[in-house]
């Protein structure tokens, strides 16, 4: 791992039911992100995805990469990122993502995330990452 390579796209098809799965999970219980009718009634076309539903894919794409394609255990530390266009159910999420730094105990990840509206989350993660030990019996 070197900083500049670039990480393999995650594709997340954005359903209704993960829109509402993730608002509920997070208890955000606005009605935009799960009542089609009331979020048309302010002024959007359909529910859309909450902040924290995002940021959970976000952390999933960088720890299932270190941890799948590194070999290494991935510790969430900081994950700051900034919404852009909507994700509606229909939409297709794609993320990328680039390393900025390496050092002997953490991992910075620059994320991407577009869908057909254009940019919908930008950010950095920052992970502890060390050797996946085995587990042996006593």
């Amino acid at each position: 791992m070197t900083p500049g390579e670039e990480l393999p796209s995650l594709t997340v098809p954005i359903t209704r039911t993960l829109v509402i799965a993730g608002a509920i999970a997070s208890r955000d219980y606005q009605d935009v992100h799960h009542d089609a009718e009331a979020a048309r009634a302010k002024g959007t076309p359909d529910i859309f995805m909450n902040i924290l539903t995002t940021n959970g894919l976000v952390g999933r794409y960088v720890t299932d990469y270190v941890t799948g394609h590194c070999g290494l255990k991935a510790v969430l530390r900081k994950v700051s990122i900034r919404l852009g266009v909507p994700s509606y159910p229909g939409d297709v999420l794609v993320l990328t993502g680039r390393i900025l730094s390496v050092n002997e105990r953490t991992i910075e990840i620059s994320v991407v995330g577009t869908n057909r509206l254009g940019r919908h989350v930008t950010g950095r993660v920052v992970v502890d990452a060390h050797p996946l030990r085995s587990r042996t019996a006593p």
